[in-house]
């Protein structure tokens, strides 16, 4: 396998993540060079992360002949950029969620890479959650059936840096920061093939006064016939919520990342300590997460990428599918504003999906729709006529 040396472009707290997780992965991948718009973040990220170079020149951190991988963990509005010169570098290019502002945005970053013809991975942690993988497993091995019904939630206080909130620069609200997490979760499980039709949903700014949504929910109706469902918001109180459910025609999943990992601890504020991305409060009931950047998925995340540099593969999470999740966004937004629904409009590439279907299971030649056991131990049947439509009950045993 390859050691990779690692330009890290930005310094917030997903560049934290995403070297503490390089620097301990997988052993042997290193950010040898960091960019920061200001020397005294640079220097100080450079500090405390042991890296060799720092440079306010986003060219120059980018064609440093130290290093062959580019990790994208700047603002929204900056990806584009920062793609092209990774590209024009030859370089693999990594970029945090979401991968644009618009579907058009995302459109021209494939286009960039696809003709340069380097790796490009998406850099959506929460796919590789351990707990998602496990699940995704599941689904993969047909425990669950036909998915029917995906549900993801990820709500929290709000984001740490000024341009979140900006709806110019990140491209939205909360929909932008959260929602992109949740589609690909639904994607994943629905699959990846299973083309996202249409998408009904509501927004609003209910608390901080920005001109972006704070809240939202939204429905998306896949070529299957499976409904996604995510709901997200920036003014949940209490740390951060990620949830999902997962419903098949013969099983469901119920995951829960973050808020209620068994490990729950009470404290009457004495003492001083981090507890986890989003915590309010370091004092009364907390719930601290043992291995943040492990539950957060970013272990696995890192891990995917550059084995699948090393293996010439693609990796779990491509820029297409960053362009997917930005053009399901973009009808999110449509239908916000048209109380409609609004159709998905992208350059589809996964084929076509069957729309879920069951023969039923008969009995004296009727369907039978449901069968049950009463208390008493008797069976009972919810049967439907074929011919007239006429739905009974009976009792079959005693």
């Amino acid at each position: 396998m390859d050691t990779h040396s690692v330009t890290m472009l930005g310094t917030g707290l997903i560049a934290d993540f995403y070297t503490m997780t390089l620097h301990g992965q997988r052993g042997r991948d290193r950010v040898k060079v960091v960019y920061s718009r200001t020397e005294e973040r640079g220097q100080a990220f450079s500090e405390r992360w042991d890296i060799p170079n720092y440079t306010t020149s986003m060219q120059e951190a980018v064609n440093h002949p130290d290093t062959d991988v580019v990790v994208v963990a700047l603002p929204n509005h900056l990806h584009e950029e920062a793609i092209a010169l990774a590209a024009a570098a030859g370089k693999a290019v990594l970029c945090t969620k979401p991968l644009a502002r618009s579907a058009a945005e995302a459109k021209r970053i494939l286009d960039t890479v696809e003709k340069a013809g380097v790796f490009g991975g998406y850099l959506e942690d929460l796919v590789y959650t351990p707990k998602g993988l496990k699940a995704l497993a599941a689904v993969q091995g047909g425990q669950l059936g036909d998915i029917t019904w995906v549900r993801s939630r990820e709500t929290h206080p709000g984001p740490h840096s000024a341009w979140f909130w900006d709806a110019e620069r990140a491209g939205g609200g909360c929909i932008v920061d959260l929602g992109c997490h949740c589609i690909e979760i639904i994607r994943t499980y629905v699959g990846k093939g299973n083309r996202p039709v249409e998408v009904m949903c509501h927004t609003d700014t209910l608390v901080h006064p920005i001109d972006a949504e704070d809240n939202a929910v939204a429905l998306i109706r896949f070529e299957s016939g499976a409904i996604g469902q995510f709901e997200v918001s920036w003014t949940f109180r209490g740390g951060m919520d990620l949830r999902d459910e997962i419903a098949g025609t013969e099983g469901t999943i119920w995951l829960n990342h973050f808020l209620r990992t068994g490990f729950e601890m009470f404290t009457s504020g004495g003492g001083e300590g981090y507890v986890a991305e989003k915590a309010e409060t370091s004092a009364g009931w907390l719930f601290p997460v043992g291995d943040e950047v492990s539950e957060l998925g970013y272990v696995d995340m890192f891990s995917d990428m550059f084995n699948a540099m090393d293996e010439g593969r693609e990796p779990a999470e491509t820029f297409y599918d960053g362009y997917v999740v930005n053009a399901v966004i973009d009808a999110a937004y449509r239908s916000a504003k048209s109380g409609q629904w609004e159709s998905v409009e992208m350059e589809w590439r996964g084929g076509s999906t069957p729309r879920i279907g069951t023969t039923p299971a008969t009995y004296e030649g009727k369907n039978i729709v449901k069968e049950e056991l009463l208390p008493d131990g008797r069976r009972k049947l919810i049967l439907s006529d074929p011919d007239t439509g006429a739905i009974t009950d009976l009792i079959v045993s005693g």
